[in-house]
């Protein structure tokens, strides 16, 4: 059984509150944090986990879609992330591998992330230091945007990278989860589906959650 994070990227930031608690039998809460510079769109920042921290017991699974992130990485750990993920794009290997040591120095789930034209083979000289792998199926920065069947192929690798380390890895995908995508992604080796549209404009959000953990 996969376990379903549903982002709020999709809330009503009027009502979130009110739409955490619609999605809270979820295993996580996901967080897309972006800067307008590592993708083309602005989301929210660390005022937010702050305040959703204190509202749910949830884990808060927060992904950096931002540029040089290791200056970022204890801020939103200090606001309550409980998983961080980076990009490994976003920034010079030497700089990651410091941000990916110091997640796990405070007891955190320390992870990286592939755009869609990223090969896997590239997280492998990071591999001992991840407790997360996050595959992209959407070209990240926006909401709402169509699974990528090529994805497929990448979690299967991932799957085989995170098993080869032995340590509990993880493989979370992102981007476009609906009920066929999320069948696709579980046989491929998703331990994690990351839902926003999809959950949030359900009718009934708890039953699509249930729905989307094959259960």
């Amino acid at each position: 059984m996969v376990k379903v994070a549903p982002s709020i990227l999709s809330a009503d930031f009027i009502r979130l509150g009110e739409e955490i608690r619609s999605v809270e039998s979820g295993d996580l809460l996901h967080f897309d944090v972006m800067d307008g510079v590592f993708v083309p769109n602005i989301s929210f920042g660390l005022p937010v986990i702050r305040s959703v921290r204190a509202f749910t017991a949830l884990p808060l699974d927060v992904h950096l879609m931002t540029v040089r992130p290791l200056e970022l990485v204890e801020k939103f750990l200090d606001q309550g992330a409980d998983a961080l993920t980076l990009h490994v794009e976003a920034d010079e290997p030497e700089r990651t591998e410091r941000a990916l040591r110091l997640i796990r120095a405070r007891g955190k789930k320390a992870g990286l992330s592939v755009k869609p034209a990223t090969p896997v083979s590239a997280l492998s000289p990071f591999a001992p230091f991840l407790d997360l792998i996050l595959i992209m199926s959407v070209e990240p920065g926006f909401g709402g945007q169509s699974f990528m069947p090529e994805a497929l192929e990448k979690i299967r690798e991932a799957r085989r990278l995170a098993d080869s380390l032995g340590t509990g890895c993880q493989v979370e995908v992102d981007g476009g989860i609906n009920r066929e995508t999320a069948r696709l992604c579980e046989s491929a080796g998703a331990a994690i589906l990351v839902a926003g549209s999809h959950v949030f404009r359900a009718a009934d959000r708890a039953e699509e959650i249930r729905i989307l953990r094959g259960v």
